[in-house]
């Protein structure tokens, strides 16, 4: 009896360490664009999370045929496919990834704050990413209307960090964090091309300083398009 218990023990100790093994090995690849701050997500939620994995740059202007066969539905990057099993749209991908490698998490342990966190992520989404967008893509009164959108939205993003410790998800790098991470480096861009000036650090003194924090992680400032190309690339897409 106790020695088929030990057996057993040993048994199942090895069949973990085979499910670790394997799933160390398991084959994940990302499509995503080079400039794209949607495939960032990824990009960063994978290094945190300490995963490797295969980047397969794609130009979204003649979609490959592994994209269209991958994402029929949207035919957008990023796409995220691991051990054969192909995930789209990156407020989904990330929740995968959250989910499967549980080590540094991303989304909070507490139920009610995860919802909150899913809250806000949709909420700058929507407000914030696609009014500073309109934004840099529009004239006269509709841009003004767009711009003052976006700050009010920014507004409630402001007084929700207000207090935190370091990033939105507490000490470390989070989902919220992820999501909005494209503030960061892409909206400065965006500012310049647009000649217009949403993230006035006076008026928003947490979101400057969590903007530092957050380009100064390891993991961020490692994984960051050339300013210069960007430049380039948004000035060509807000005049097309």
């Amino acid at each position: 009896m106790g020695m088929a218990y030990i057996n057993t023990k040993n048994q199942l100790g090895a069949c973990k360490q085979e499910q670790e093994i394997l799933m160390a090995t398991e084959e994940v690849k990302l499509l995503g664009f080079w400039v794209s701050p949607f495939v960032f997500r990824v990009e960063w939620a994978l290094k945190i999370k300490g995963v490797k994995y295969e980047y397969i740059e794609e130009d979204i202007f003649n979609k490959s045929t592994l994209l269209m066969e991958l994402n029929p539905v949207r035919k957008k990057v990023p796409v995220l496919v691991h051990d054969g099993k192909v995930i789209a749209e990156s407020f989904v991908i990330l929740e995968y990834i959250d989910e499967t490698w549980k080590q540094n998490p991303l989304l909070p342990q507490d139920p009610y704050q995860r919802a909150l966190a899913r809250f806000w992520a949709k909420f700058a989404e929507e407000k914030i990413l696609e009014g500073a967008w309109n934004a840099l893509c529009s004239q006269g009164e509709e841009k003004q209307k767009a711009l003052r959108q976006t700050i009010e939205a920014m507004e409630k993003i402001e007084g929700e960090l207000e207090g935190k410790q370091q990033f939105f998800g507490g000490e470390s790098v989070g989902y919220l964090d992820i999501i909005l991470g494209w503030i960061s480096y892409w909206l400065p861009v965006w500012e310049e091309v647009g000649s217009m000036e949403i993230l006035n650090p006076i008026k928003f003194p947490a979101i400057t300083a969590w903007i530092n924090r957050f380009l100064n992680h390891p993991v961020i400032k490692d994984k960051l398009p050339p300013t210069d190309k960007m430049l380039v690339y948004f000035h060509q897409r807000s005049e097309a």
